[in-house]
């Protein structure tokens, strides 16, 4: 009889799966599966990665996706000029949808659109149209280093869709012989900057008489015009006609009395548009004066005194 405490053996594996350890240990032995490779379970884990290979492929997947992202869906512009005023301001910082008029047929599943009148897009200026005279003849200059064509970034309102016939009568735009709907607003451009004072005076935004008239419920948007060079009434009953080639767009700033646009430089072809301005995702005064500090102190302090927070968000339209 066998002293040893009851339980206190091993239980022996059936038959049937000791069998199964013997063939595996001739098939390439010793509790290994194939050709002696270990099971799953029992392999040993690579080495780690180091903290500079994870951060490496972080970058280059972060930069991957922004790279993506800045080519086919937005890109961010900034607003150097005021010939959108007071729509969009000097020193507004723009995100543009480049997706929803990618080249091609829209398709149906996707974001993607026809270019609209009112639109207001973001395109490589593309330099004086050479189809007509009165285009070549404007004086403006195309070699200045901030208006090379397809280099420039230019921010403006489509008013002319191809083949439309564009007049202007003072104030009074009209499309295809119709009155287009616009909401027309007296406004003082800004003087001119004063170098006696810290402020950046030409940088500001348009000024009003008084409160501006309220919109009409059938326009869409606001235009700007200097009261003093419409002052006087004047009946004009034909203006200044332009026929919008096929494939090109004419195109105005919102600041009508001060911007160079369409009416000087010509059309725009369809392949300069970069995309629609979306709205704004940070907006500096650059009018304000810049703080005394050292650097970068007054960086700082300039970014939280200087950001128009109120328009931080806002739509672009």
């Amino acid at each position: 009889m066998s002293n040893e405490p009851r339980g206190a053996g091993v239980a022996e594996p059936p038959a049937e799966a000791e069998g199964g350890r013997v063939r595996a240990r001739a098939a390439g032995g010793d509790g290994r599966d194939g050709a002696g490779a270990q099971p799953a379970a029992q392999r040993k884990p690579g080495p780690p990665h180091s903290v500079l290979r994870e951060y490496f492929e972080s970058l280059v997947v972060t930069a991957v996706m922004a790279l993506f992202g800045m080519t086919f869906v937005v890109q961010a512009v900034k607003v150097p000029t005021g010939s959108m005023q007071n729509t969009i301001n000097i020193g507004d910082h723009l995100l543009v949808n480049k997706f929803i008029f990618a080249p091609g047929p829209p398709l149906p599943f996707l974001p993607q659109r026809e270019i609209r009148r009112g639109d207001i897009i973001v395109f490589k200026y593309p330099g004086k149209y050479q189809g007509e005279a009165r285009f070549r003849e404007s004086g403006i200059d195309d070699t200045a280093p901030n208006n090379l064509p397809y280099k420039t970034n230019y921010v403006k309102r489509v008013i002319g869709l191809p083949g439309d016939r564009v007049e202007l009568r003072d104030t009074q735009v009209f499309i295809n012989g119709q009155p287009l709907e616009e909401h027309i607003i007296p406004a003082h451009n800004p003087p001119p900057n004063d170098p006696g004072t810290p402020e950046d005076e030409n940088g500001a935004p348009l000024t009003f008489e008084g409160s501006p008239p309220p919109a009409p419920p059938d326009s869409a948007y606001s235009v700007y015009v200097e009261p003093q060079l419409h002052a006087a009434p004047r009946r004009v009953t034909e203006g200044e006609k332009f026929d919008v080639p096929e494939g090109h767009y004419f195109v105005m700033g919102d600041n009508r009395d001060n911007s160079q646009d369409s009416r000087f430089w010509g059309y725009v072809p369809r392949g300069a548009i970069i995309g629609r301005a979306m709205f704004v995702y940070w907006s500096f005064d650059e009018s304000a004066p810049r703080s005394d500090a050292p650097a970068p102190v007054s960086y700082v302090i300039d970014f939280f005194r200087n950001t128009r927070w109120a328009r931080t968000g806002t739509l672009v339209k």
